[in-house]
Parts: structure tokens; sequence; C-alpha cells
């Protein structure tokens, strides 16, 4: 019967509505600067290799992915995952793309704080995010309040995660921005101007993980809550 309950939808609304906007700003971005050439002509692979070298990353690689919009860092590899039209299309869109993911490399090198507590995350939110529910809905079937209590801590962990993965984006997007400026690889206030853009719809993103996190989150407290009103 849980989930069959109408008061879900109701407080998730708003969270996937604003998951399929940020969805859509994000590729509406990357469709329209992935279309216009950066004048340095890099791809966005020569990109990243250039911030490697000027930003002393030497233990940093690049590989292809699979995928549209799938690029990422590894710092367990020190590997940079860049897919096709990242890679190898010289635009304003892959350049800032391959910018930011390097800032993540930078993060890495440099010891910051944020990402270090973000990766610390990552085994408990692994378990938690499918635990969590299990032990809050064994709690209510079994009125078990500690037990449902128990759990919306353990699921918590999932929105701690996307609370503490935003300043991490935002510091890799604030790097890229100004890497790009520095190295002379984007020039001009309109190709800066595709960049912001590309980037800022991909932090819209991020701060719609966290919404969604949330809104689900309460949905969890006030179900929990509601249990001494039920046995009532």
């Amino acid at each position: 019967m849980f989930f069959y309950d109408p008061t879900y939808l109701c407080f998730m609304a708003p969270g996937f509505l604003l998951v399929l906007l940020a969805s859509w700003y994000v590729n509406s971005a990357y469709n329209k600067w992935s279309q216009v050439r950066v004048r340095s002509g890099l791809t966005g692979a020569q990109a990243a290799q250039r911030l490697i070298s000027s930003g002393g990353l030497s233990g940093v690689t690049i590989q292809g992915i699979g995928g549209n919009l799938t690029d990422n860092y590894d710092p367990r590899t020190k590997v940079l995952n860049l897919s096709q039209g990242v890679a190898n299309v010289p635009s304003v869109a892959s350049v800032a793309i391959a910018a930011h993911e390097l800032g993540h490399a930078m993060q890495d090198n440099d010891g910051y704080l944020p990402l270090r507590f973000r990766a610390a995350l990552v085994p408990a939110v692994n378990i938690g995010s499918w635990l969590g529910w299990i032990m809050i809905f064994a709690g209510l079937l079994l009125r078990m309040a500690n037990l449902a209590w128990l759990g919306v801590l353990v699921f918590s962990g999932g929105a701690v995660f996307a609370l503490a993965t935003l300043p991490v984006e935002l510091n890799a997007s604030a790097r890229a921005k100004e890497l790009l400026a520095t190295t002379g690889i984007v020039a001009g206030e309109d190709e800066q101007a595709g960049v912001n853009n590309v980037l800022n719809a991909a932090a819209l993103t991020y701060v719609a993980g966290l919404a969604a996190a949330l809104l689900q989150l309460l949905y969890f407290v006030s179900l929990v809550s509601g249990m001494g009103g039920r046995r009532r």
C-alpha cells in the first residue's frame, strides 16, 4: 500500500518537475553551444591535455567513454573520461565540459576537503539507498517506530550526499571558467557566456537532485511521524 500512496506524489511532484526542467535546460544549453566552434580550435580532449600540462597534473590521463554527457573524472584511477561529443569536437560546450572535469582533477590533486567528504560518504550512501527504505517499511508494517526512524536516518545519507555534491560541482565549474580564461582556450565575451550557460545549466541538475532527495526524505519523515496517529 505504501507504493501507491498519493501523498508520495504530492511530496515528489515539485522535485520531479524541477529534475525535468533541469534536464531540459542542460540539454538545451549543450545542444546550442556544441554547435558553436571555439576560436582556439581545440577539441575537448585537446583542451583537457593543455590544462593537464599547464596545471601540473601529470598523473591524469584521458580516455574515451560511450554515451552522451557521460563525462567524468575518476579520482581512483586519475582518469578523465570524455564522451565522443566532447573529446572530438572543437566547440564551446566541449571545452567547458572538459575543463569542468579537469576542475575535479585539480580538487583531487589539491586534497579539496568537500571532495574528500563526498567520497567518504559513498559506501554509506550505496548501502543506505536500499537498506533505509526497507527498514522504514519494515518498521511501519511491524509497528516498530525505532526501526522506522533508524531507517529514516540511514536513508538520509542520500540527501546528505546530494548536499555535499553542490559545493564540489560549483567549485569545479569556477575552476573551469578561470582555467579556460587564463589559458586562452576561450576568448571573448560570447564564448565566456557560452561556457557560463553550459556550466550553470549543469549546476542546476545538482540543485534539482538535492531538492528531490530532500522531498523524498521529508515524505518518509511524515510517514513515520504518522505512526502514532494510525495506532489510535
